[in-house]
Parts: structure tokens; sequence; C-alpha cells
């Protein structure tokens, strides 16, 4: 019980450290410093690193719960 706990958290972290870099480097592509004003680098940089957390956040948990539900659907038959 314990060890599938363990299994399940390092998933998790996984998943969503792989999905925060796939965010962040297509988040890059985008040219973000039109939408702020001049020498607010900082606050750029700031919503770039929420807007992908948020971002990475929502994919993962996709993710996690479409692989949950294909272990679930065992119980089904």
């Amino acid at each position: 019980m314990f060890v599938d706990l363990g299994v399940q958290a390092a998933i998790s972290i996984i998943s969503h450290s792989v999905f925060i870099i796939i965010t962040w480097r297509a988040l890059q592509s985008i040219r973000f410093d039109v939408l702020f004003k001049k020498h607010k680098v900082f606050e750029a940089r700031l919503f770039m690193v929420i807007l992908t957390i948020v971002i990475a956040g929502v994919l993962s948990h996709f993710f996690l719960d479409l692989l949950n539900w294909s272990q679930q659907l065992l119980y089904l038959f």
C-alpha cells in the first residue's frame, strides 16, 4: 500500500517536472515583452513563470487523471 503511494508520488513529480519544462520551452517562443511597459523585465519574467506553472499543472493533472482512469478500467470487466 505504501509502495503504491510512493510510486504514484514519484510519477506525479516526474509528470509535473516534464510538463513544466515543455511548457517553459514552448512559452519562450512567445513575445511577452510587447504586453508589458518598458523596463518591466521582472514583471514579464514573473508572468511567464506563473503562466508556465499554471499551464503545466493543468496538463499534468490531465495526464495523471487519464493514467489513473485507464488503470481503473480494469474494474469495469
